[in-house]
């Protein structure tokens, strides 16, 4: 994992620290992963900001799942308030579940008007994977060549961000990113396509029916690509003709984010046949859905009743409706699109006294920044983008890396991130180059 914390360097932390994590491995296991060479110890949040025990606070660039802002109090009250009257799950009729369906689907595209609710992105993708199964009669997935989709079994299996313990699906297949700082841009979307499309070939001499293309829409694993808009279109396009359907994984792209749209998938015109959210759904509470077409979910619905415990319930739904509600009521798309461009702006005027930065690129609060040693040749410098996020974690700007050589910055700071708050990042990178 990137800027993985290693316990072997545990020694050279304070007692404080070094006693947690002991603690933690004893009690957890040695499965879980702490971020940053010194792993921070956070004690509360708000708004941008995160706290430390001895009140230091953090400008958070990194954690898109309190989307609306740290501990929002519009959300806060709707969790505390409906907790105090109801939660059960959705045998039961109830008002709540059904006014959040109405409010989120009418967010998309018409034709999806149906939607499951669960209680992470991990299971939505399952649950997509079922139903694209089900209503192709396929089950080869098409993924791109570092994506994350979940830890669940199936969705493992379609994710090779895990790495190489983690074995992928037999009727799994992998294509290159959509990389436009090394590719052309104005042929990027062919180029793309004739990938999947050579995947869909060998899925099918391996005797393998395709079921679906499955992108994370902003491709934030592989390295946040967002140019040219559009160019995802053929892809889709090849999958649908092969008899598959496109999964759009809004996990990460969704609820605003990308500025320039709702939705990531929004940005390639397209509308996709299954869609899957999670993460910023419920602002940190655990809420996720899958909304298909009515004619793609027939068949799964037909054949195999779907129940989550906790998906969808009346808590899960007032924390969620909350959520469209601030982003509405605050203009958080559009304060997305603004800052996100004077952010990119920002760090392609850096680009021109600091040589590591390669590329620039994003849409809204979805940014990435490509560091390399050479910009001709545009080497990763993997090394130097590890030592920047750590330098910026020290003071006291919380980001990560990205990307299939660990070279890519990966900023997605909170909606309400404001231009002030984008001049105190920019500022600390500023300092932080010329240390490099």
């Amino acid at each position: 994992m990137l800027n993985a914390f290693d316990p072997a360097a545990a020694a050279a932390l304070p007692a404080t620290e070094r006693a947690m994590i002991e603690r933690r491995q004893r009690l957890l296991g040695p499965a879980y992963r702490l971020f940053y060479d010194k792993p921070l110890h956070i004690v509360r949040g708000e708004g941008v900001w995160l706290y430390g025990p001895n009140g230091e606070r953090y400008l958070d660039a990194y954690n898109n799942v309190a989307s609306v802002g740290h501990s929002h109090p519009r959300v806060v009250q709707a969790i505390a308030e409906q907790a105090g009257t109801l939660n059960t799950h959705t045998r039961y009729l109830h008002d709540g579940v059904l006014d959040y369906a109405e409010r989120l689907l009418a967010t998309l595209p018409r034709p999806l008007s149906q939607v499951i609710f669960t209680c992470t992105g991990s299971e939505a993708n399952d649950l997509a994977l079922r139903v694209a199964r089900a209503h192709t009669g396929g089950t080869g997935v098409i993924v791109t060549q570092l994506a994350y989709h979940g830890v669940t079994a199936a969705v493992s299996a379609v994710s090779p961000s895990l790495g190489q313990s983690v074995p992928l699906g037999l009727d799994t297949r992998t294509v290159a990113a959509p990389d436009s700082y090394r590719r052309n841009p104005a042929t990027l979307g062919a180029w793309f396509a004739a990938q999947v499309q050579t995947a869909i070939d060998d899925m099918r001499r391996h005797g393998i029916q395709p079921a679906a293309l499955l992108v994370d829409t902003i491709f934030s694993s592989d390295g946040v690509y967002t140019e040219p808009p559009g160019f995802l279109a053929p892809a889709v396009a090849a999958m649908r003709a092969a008899g598959g359907v496109f999964i759009a994984d809004e996990v990460q792209a969704g609820f605003a984010r990308t500025g320039s749209a709702m939705w990531g998938f929004q940005r390639h015109g397209l509308e996709p046949d299954i869609v899957t959210m999670g993460k910023p759904m419920g602002n940190g509470h655990p809420v996720a859905a899958m909304v298909a077409r009515p004619d793609v979910l027939e068949r799964f619905g037909r054949q195999a009743r779907y129940f989550n415990t906790f998906g969808g319930n009346p808590v899960s739904c007032a924390a969620a409706l909350a959520v469209l509600d601030v982003i509405r009521d605050e203009g958080l798309q559009a304060n997305a699109a603004r800052s996100g461009e004077y952010l990119r702006q920002g760090f392609r005027k850096l680009a021109e006294r600091h040589a590591w930065i390669g590329d620039v690129r994003g849409d809204g609060l979805f940014i990435g920044v490509e560091l390399v040693s050479d910009r001709e040749s545009k080497t990763p410098a993997k090394e130097t983008t590890h030592r920047f996020v750590n330098l910026m974690r020290e003071n006291r700007v919380l980001l990560s890396a990205t990307g299939l050589h660990g070279n890519v910055l990966k900023l997605r700071p909170q909606l309400p991130f404001g231009i002030e708050h984008a001049d105190i990042l920019l500022d600390t990178a500023d300092k932080v180059l010329a240390q490099l």
